[in-house]
């Protein structure tokens, strides 16, 4: 997450590379990939005016922990770990200064929805929220909630694009089935869920609405939607976004 993040802020040019500094790096080749788009990977923290813990839940209190520190009050702290709470966060750092985030991978591609949270009234400032939603904002859409949704936000958006890769492998797995070349099925595959992802957000239909705008009667689409009904696939996407929200409460 920290090298598609990393990667789409200097892309989008809102921070250059050398303002970005990455940490206790050890794989030596995602310290590779990482230095390839020109960010300095160090073996500690710096004096930087913000930190962002890209870290894995489980790890998360070690790491905020050891550099606290170097946690001065005068820095904004941001974490992505998925189930933390701010609370616990503020604590382990004695700094208040902290606020949550939930981006996901598209950020890589300029495609992102992340969702941030601080505590109102708190050591976070409002600029310090605009900062936040400027600089996750420049690798996709960035919205506001509360923090109570975060788990639910993990569930849906955090893990979503994972979710999203099996069925364009299965579209692709079908028409090679019913006899296209892989990488002309791939392509339509890829571009299908796209371009309908598109006409949600751009034409603000409800998906249910777009669905049955193309299903004639005795058509070729409804006896494709039959089949998906038949395996559970309405339903277990469903149970897939709510499992994921489960684990994320278990989490914190």
């Amino acid at each position: 997450m920290a090298e598609s993040i990393a990667r789409g802020v200097v892309r989008s040019g809102v921070l250059p590379a050398s303002g970005i500094i990455c940490t206790s790096h050890f794989n030596p080749s995602r310290r590779e990939v990482i230095e390839s788009f020109g960010v300095k990977v160090l073996p500690r923290n710096d004096d930087r005016v913000m930190v962002i813990f890209f870290v894995k839940p489980q790890v998360v209190k070690n790491v905020v922990l050891q550099l606290k520190p170097q946690l001065s009050k005068k820095k904004l702290l941001v974490s992505i770990a998925a189930g933390v709470k701010l609370k616990d966060l503020q604590e382990w750092a004695d700094n208040n200064r902290f606020i949550r985030v939930m981006p996901n991978t598209p950020s890589a591609v300029g495609e992102a929805e992340s969702v941030f949270h601080f505590q109102q009234g708190g050591a976070v400032t409002e600029p310090d929220g605009d900062l936040i939603a400027k600089l996750f904002g420049s690798v996709g859409k960035i919205w506001k909630a509360d923090e109570k949704l975060f788990d639910a936000i993990t569930g849906l958006s955090g893990s979503g694009p994972t979710y999203i890769f099996f069925p364009i492998e299965a579209l692709a797995d079908g028409g090679v089935a019913a006899g296209l070349p892989r990488e002309l099925a791939l392509g339509l595959a890829s571009q299908t869920v796209l371009g309908a992802a598109s006409m949600v957000t751009k034409t603000g239909k409800h998906p249910g609405q777009l669905k049955d705008d193309v299903t004639s009667p005795g058509g070729t689409t409804i006896a494709g939607i039959h089949e998906l009904e038949k395996g559970g696939f309405h339903g277990t996407l469903m149970n897939a976004v709510v499992a994921t929200a489960k684990c994320s409460h278990e989490l914190s």
